[in-house]
């Protein structure tokens, strides 16, 4: 029962969910960290959960489907490479086509575009190590609650950061219940994650 439990958190709480949930506070939570117009928030808001989130998972079952993905746990090193390199160039092109709208606040792509920067970087450290994706998701959500809460005073981040702290907490004691992981590869994901993001972020909204 632990373990089906622990595959229910996991897989609800996966890094693909994680931009949702960032565009999700900038968007609704936060509204004054974006120009957009409210009636324009909702399609992009779905756009970009369609992108980010939909279609790589799509690509994921359909991997394993075919049989070039053992599990879509991916548990193993090599397990990684295939998904992880689709995802990135899934990022990229989102990012592309925000740039290139230039009717779009241009913080849609920046923040987007810092999240793919993490994901690639975990791409291409996944060809070597296996440090987890799960936590680095997480490290991005913390930076991005905690940078909207420092730049906009309207923001009360209080919950939704002690929120996302339960949640990390639990995405990785979960992680390592399955022994998916290290608990260095879970530290170094969350680090780098959040230091990524936090940079990256608070550049956005300097």
């Amino acid at each position: 029962m632990r373990r089906i439990i622990s595959l229910i958190v996991s897989v609800l709480l996966q890094p693909l969910v994680i931009p949702t949930l960032v565009f999700g506070l900038v968007l609704f939570v936060v509204p004054e960290a974006t120009s957009i117009p409210d009636s324009f928030k909702g399609s992009l808001f779905y756009l970009i959960a369609l992108s980010t989130l939909v279609i790589p998972m799509v690509t994921v079952f359909g991997l394993r489907l075919s049989g070039t993905l053992k599990s879509v746990h991916m548990a193993e090193l090599k397990d990684r490479a295939i998904p992880f390199s689709v995802t990135s160039i899934y990022y990229i092109l989102t990012v592309y086509f925000l740039y290139q709208k230039k009717e779009f606040d241009p913080i849609l792509w920046q923040v987007l575009g810092v999240i793919t920067l993490a994901i690639l970087v975990l791409t291409i450290v996944t060809f070597f190590w296996k440090m987890s994706a799960h936590m680095t998701g997480m490290g991005g959500l913390l930076a991005a609650v905690l940078v909207l809460g420092l730049k906009f005073p309207n923001f009360q981040p209080l919950y939704p950061l002690l929120g996302s702290l339960v949640l990390t907490g639990l995405v990785g004691t979960v992680r390592l219940y399955l022994n998916a992981h290290k608990p260095v590869e879970l530290y170094v994901g969350l680090i780098f994650g959040f230091s990524t993001c936090f940079i990256g972020f608070s550049w956005i909204w300097a």
